[in-house]
């Protein structure tokens, strides 16, 4: 017996959209034998998720709350993937643009809102491009592998951000806890409502996603981006730079990070300290890939990921299941979706070898 594997035609929308759904929903009952091995009936966990994040207003916001900065990392990285760069660095890019921000804060706080929020909202973005360009860089100039390195891009991230609130940052008025003092509330980003939700961060993550999607559809920069990662050889015998539309690509994606760790900082935390995120970045990689790489349907599986974040806190509190449970399930997810790719564009066929 032999077994060859072989591409596929390409797969047409509903071939893709029925991939997708399937592979989604088949996480579900290996979920649910996690569960079990917790004593806890599924259907009942599925229930506390689903009341827990969209059951009331109070959970609904919660769930738009933690979709913003799921939709400003998810749709900056689904527009790198596109290219064939595999961005796994969303996270340190998040950080960073926290911790540029932050200096923003703590040096000119007390200037007018209008003044000094923009301009932590440039730095964040700024930020996180920056720490998006380095494993760029050392991609088209040596050819190291960006998965390696934008990984690990995000541990000295996370370690700068401990350096500078247990040093230099830290806020002589807070009880010895690593944080750095309160920002001035001129740096405070507006909510709505009694939620907190920040209004502004999140026209910019829907916006964003509008205007990269024109970009990659109406635009000669988007038509090369998507050369680049659907034809190498094509995009070279056309003479596309590959080093420029990844450049490119890759302040854009980590730009945007960036933006989400300003909001959390401006709008939420109000002081950068550790643990600001709880692995946004980490589950934007899924919620792209869910979303097809398309920025307009990667807004939408944003909304249903954070409603997750916000389900797996009440697994917490009403069922005492483990924090790590909500990664667990993000993990799942990932394997059965990247699977689901796999197999969309391959064939797997099986020869039996004939008897000599």
């Amino acid at each position: 017996m032999r077994i060859k594997i072989e591409p596929r035609a390409d797969p047409t929308w509903k071939q893709t959209l029925a991939v997708t759904v399937f592979s989604a929903l088949l996480a579900l009952p290996i979920i649910a034998v996690i569960f079990w091995g917790f004593h806890v009936n599924p259907i009942e966990a599925y229930s506390v998720i689903l009341e827990g994040a969209f059951g009331d207003w109070y959970g609904f916001s919660e769930t738009i709350t933690k979709a913003i900065p799921l939709m400003l990392c998810a749709v900056g990285l689904s527009v790198a993937f596109q290219t064939g760069f595999y961005n796994i660095g969303a996270e340190g890019q998040l950080l960073m643009g926290a911790i540029f921000s932050t200096y923003v804060a703590l040096r000119w706080g007390t200037l007018p809102s209008i003044i000094v929020i923009p301009g932590m909202l440039v730095a964040g973005f700024i930020g996180g491009g920056l720490w998006g360009l380095i494993p760029t860089y050392l991609r088209v100039k040596f050819e190291t592998n960006e998965v390696i390195t934008t990984l690990m891009m995000n541990y000295i991230a996370s370690r700068t951000l401990d350096y500078l609130v247990y040093g230099p940052w830290k806020g002589a008025d807070e009880w010895g806890f690593p944080y750095t003092s309160k920002f001035n509330v001129n740096t405070w980003l507006p909510t709505w409502g009694f939620t907190r939700i920040h209004t502004p961060t999140l026209v910019i993550a829907i916006l964003s996603g509008i205007i990269l999607y024109l970009i990659l559809t109406r635009t000669k920069i988007g038509f090369e981006t998507r050369i680049v990662g659907k034809n190498p050889e094509a995009a070279r015998y056309l003479g596309i730079s590959y080093q420029r539309i990844f450049m490119t690509v890759m302040l854009i994606s980590g730009g945007l990070a960036g933006i989400a760790g300003f909001g959390e900082i401006a709008g939420i935390q109000h002081r950068l300290r550790p643990g600001i995120s709880p692995g946004y970045g980490f589950t934007a990689i899924i919620v792209a890939w869910l979303g097809r790489l398309h920025p307009l349907s990667t807004m939408v599986v944003a909304v249903l990921f954070g409603g997750l974040l916000v389900g797996g806190e009440m697994l917490q509190i009403r069922l005492g299941l483990p924090s790590a449970t909500i990664q667990l399930f993000n993990g799942i997810f990932l394997l059965t979706i990247l699977s689901g790719e796999y197999l969309l564009r391959n064939r797997i066929i099986i020869e039996r070898e004939e008897e000599q």
